[in-house]
């Protein structure tokens, strides 16, 4: 199951190829749909939506349909890349499900896959149709939507009464044969900037990408024997705080009644649970936790966002090369993968062994941000190549924070839409910072430099602004919004400090069945007893003898 999200994730990034911002992450729909479905029908209605969106993008641009007007065209784009909130959804929510208590390295390891995704797209591209870009639209449509009905059945949550205890260990192998292949690409992105790429040359490079995407399936088959294994032998002793080890001895099943009575969802909007426990989704929605969750992350990623989206024009006016600019934007994506892999594993360690909140670094990497945008506002002498990975970094590590910081304070009742509340932050900060100042000051900027040369704009001409003070007041202004969201972020680290300073796995150690070889006084042979876990609370029923 893992294995076939990571080929869903990395062939899922069409949104990180094109601007498609707003459509991309607007995700309610498909969370909602995943609250009440089963997996493999929101991974349908993604599918569906993918080809649809950007089979007619196709169309039209082969000039096979009538010259669609702009909005059916925004429309086909904003479905096509719609669908990859469905996607994203039924995968991480899926795998967050059947692994909660590795969550982070769990997320950064599937936002990672997303973040390379763009240059394993391109490249697989470039070994089917070389350099004609008519059909690249047809090729992101039929991708992504044949390896979705390939693995609808195998993209589901699975209850396991015996599961591996070294998960983790099997995600760090995963993470070592994904950063092979995300230095593959490094060296392929390199290489194709110096020499000429021909047809056979585009498919060996495919080919070692191919290998490398399906190495992780090596490890599969090795684990899955492992535990066949497990469960064809005698099962495996354990202990718990309520588990008696005195022979002969099966602990008393615990029994809890529990009343219900209907409450209206209103009602109780303004009274939450404990941080960690189970949210509804108004409660979450009107919580501190997630108002200030939601503020940070709009600053930060609107700054990150609107930088990448605007990397080629200030490449352009700070006087790059064009090959440089198209070296910048290529390796974008290995920029990203680095920040969703790092921090999103980085922070777990730091969370399990010196109990450090998870937001925590949600300021670190806002202050580092901010960074990078000070950098281009005063155009530092090669200062770009610096601000890309910093900030294409930071942009990656976003991702796999906001996602598993909702996990954790709102658990996973209604992870599904919380989830996609997050990716909310995203267009939301893009409108504010990219359209009302970025794109107000660039403009401004070009219409006084055409006053000064004398020259006067033509109707449906592009403005073109040259020189560092195109984006220097509105980075400046960038980075001191992306530093008021680490301020505001230190108000979310404070109030969970406590939370994190407990054991945060606990309430994700539920509904598991765990079974204890205990000797049997009777008849003196030992006696396999199978126990449920409620938390910290365990039932134990006998279920066969072993001669």
């Amino acid at each position: 199951m893992v294995f076939a999200s990571f080929l869903l994730m990395v062939t899922a990034g069409a949104s990180y190829i094109f601007s498609k911002d707003l459509g991309a992450n607007i995700g309610l729909l498909s969370g909602l749909i995943n609250e009440v479905t089963p997996p493999w029908v929101v991974l349908s209605v993604g599918a569906a939506l993918n080809f649809f969106g950007n089979f007619m993008i196709f169309l039209a641009v082969t000039r096979r349909i009538a010259k669609p007007q702009v909005w059916h065209m925004c429309t086909y784009i904003a479905v096509g890349a719609n669908s990859h909130t469905f996607t994203n959804t039924d995968a991480l929510v899926t795998c967050v499900k059947n692994f909660p208590e590795s969550r982070g390295v769990v997320l950064g390891l599937l936002k990672g896959y997303t973040g390379i995704s763009a240059a394993v797209i391109a490249q697989l591209y470039r070994a089917f149709y070389g350099d004609d870009t008519k059909h690249f639209t047809l090729f992101v449509a039929w991708l992504p939507t044949a390896l979705s009905f390939a693995f609808l059945k195998t993209i589901r949550i699975i209850k396991l009464t015996n599961r591996p205890q070294n998960d983790v260990k099997v995600f760090y192998k995963f993470l070592y044969l994904s950063m092979c292949l995300a230095g593959f690409l490094l060296v392929i992105i390199i290489v194709e900037k110096t020499v000429i790429f021909n047809q056979m040359q585009y498919g060996l490079s495919a080919i070692g990408i191919l290998f490398l995407l399906f190495l992780p399936l090596v490890v599969v088959v090795i684990e899955e024997y492992k535990l066949l294994n497990s469960s064809t032998n005698m099962l495996y002793s354990t202990s718990s705080p309520h588990v008696s080890s005195s022979p002969g001895k099966i602990p008393t099943p615990i029994k809890a009644v529990r009343t219900k009575q209907v409450i209206s969802c209103w009602e109780n909007v303004l009274k939450p649970p404990e941080i960690g426990e189970d949210f509804t989704i108004l409660q979450a929605l009107f919580s501190v936790e997630m108002l200030t969750l939601l503020l940070s992350t709009i600053c930060g990623l609107g700054g990150t966002m609107t930088m990448m989206d605007n990397l080629g024009q200030i490449g352009t006016s700070f006087g790059y090369p064009l090959r440089k600019v198209t070296n910048f934007v290529s390796l974008t994506s290995i920029w990203i993968y680095l920040g969703q892999i790092t921090v999103g594993i980085l922070s777990e360690v730091f969370i399990t062994k010196y109990k450090h909140p998870r937001p925590l670094f949600l300021t670190l990497i806002l202050l580092l941000s901010s960074i990078g945008h000070l950098i281009i506002a005063f155009n530092v002498p090669n200062g770009l190549y610096v601000a890309t990975v910093i900030i294409g970094f930071c942009f990656g590590a976003f991702w796999p924070l906001i996602y598993t910081i909702i996990l954790e304070l709102f658990r996973l009742k209604y992870y599904s839409t919380l989830y996609n509340f997050g990716g909310l932050a995203s267009p939301i900060g893009l409108y504010l910072l990219n359209v009302k100042v970025t794109g107000y000051y660039y403009d401004k900027e070009a219409k006084r430099q055409m006053v000064v040369l004398g020259l006067k704009r033509k109707p449906g001409q592009a403005l073109n602004c040259i020189g560092g003070k195109c984006f220097k007041l509105s980075f400046i202004i960038i980075a001191v919004v992306t530093l008021f969201g680490a301020v505001v972020s230190l108000v979310l680290v404070m109030r969970t400090r406590k939370f994190y300073k407990g054991d945060i796995y606990i309430k994700f150690r539920e509904d598991k069945k765990i079974s204890v070889v205990v000797n049997n006084e009777t008849d003196g042979g030992p006696v396999v007893v199978e126990y449920e876990m409620k938390g910290n609370n365990v039932n134990g029923r006998e279920v066969g003898d072993e001669k």
